[in-house]
């Protein structure tokens, strides 16, 4: 029998037969396999983050275990409640505020959470000055926080007053109501690497209270780049190739120095938004402008050596 083998305009093989039937190639189900995502939804959520690989992981396997638990149920079988509870470590503007009031409305997507909204709480919110009072603001802030997150930064300000400060018992109050709400309330603590390892060893039972600790490295010089340019477009401006260079090879010294203070995103946010209006001033100035300029961040705009006076290091 005569075959002959006819490639359309898809790709896909066929084989015609002197009979005139064809037999289609199996292979359609692969490639609808291969191009189902289950995270879609989740990935649309952290599109726009910059790396952060670690953390966009855990949030997939939060959400699998979710969608997973529901279908247990549906089926009869065991479906716990996931605890939440997140400590987050990393130096400024590494991203962690952000994250957390992401994961708030995400949880409420996914119902986990009941309302989805974010509190963000310090020192003085928690503790009181005289014996009594820490306990009931604490569980006072947790009360409004129930259903969403409440999310404390620099976490470890709470035992910043030494033996006879009321912090401990803010603390002590956090380990206790955690785990007593920990179905419907999520509790991120954050702050630098160092100083929250140490806070973790002020509570015996604190560390274990949380099963996602995370770290927020900081930004390679690319990612910063990426950042930077991502904080300009969303404004509708962008940066010349000129501005790029010279930004890229600062943000690149900044790096190489390694200072604690480097605010990451936040000292991109800082230059950019310098940048932009050191480009009004000069638009001004010169009283003529097509909608081209109106757009375009330049070298002259960004000012280099005025980056570090600007963010305060």
């Amino acid at each position: 029998m005569e075959a002959q083998r006819n490639r359309p305009k898809s790709g896909q093989i066929n084989i015609v037969l002197n009979d005139n039937k064809r037999v289609a190639a199996h292979n359609k189900k692969k490639v609808h396999y291969m191009e189902h995502n289950p995270f879609k939804e989740i990935d649309s959520h952290f599109s726009a983050f910059v790396g952060m690989n670690k953390f966009k992981k855990t949030i997939q396997e939060i959400y699998a275990t979710a969608i997973i638990s529901q279908k247990r149920k549906e089926s009869g079988l065991k479906a716990g409640n996931q605890v939440l509870h997140m400590l987050f470590k990393g130096n400024p503007g590494t991203g962690k505020t952000t994250v957390a009031r992401k994961l708030a409305k995400l949880y409420f997507d996914m119902n986990l959470l009941s309302k989805g909204h974010f509190i963000e709480a310090e020192r003085a919110d928690l503790v009181g000055e005289y014996i009594g009072q820490t306990a009931q603001k604490t569980r006072a802030i947790i009360q409004k926080a129930l259903g969403g997150v409440l999310f404390i930064d620099e976490a470890y300000s709470l035992a910043r007053g030494g033996e006879k400060d009321f912090g401990k018992e803010a603390i002590d109050t956090l380990v206790k109501q955690m785990e007593d709400h920990h179905s419907d309330f999520v509790l991120i603590l954050a702050g630098y690497p160092y100083e929250m390892e140490r806070f973790l060893q002020l509570n015996p039972g604190l560390k274990s209270r949380f099963p996602f600790i995370l770290n927020f490295d900081d930004y390679e010089v690319d990612e910063l780049m990426e950042i930077a340019k991502q904080m300009a477009s969303e404004k509708e401006y962008n940066l010349t190739k000129e501005a790029e260079w010279e930004l890229r090879n600062h943000l690149f010294k900044q790096v190489q120095e390694g200072s604690r203070n480097f605010a990451n995103a936040r000292y991109v946010r800082n230059v950019i938004e310098h940048a932009i209006r050191m480009q009004a001033v000069r638009l001004l100035e010169r009283n003529r402008y097509h909608t081209e300029d109106l757009i375009q961040l330049t070298a002259q705009d960004l000012q280099i050596d005025q980056l570090t006076r600007i963010s305060g290091q």
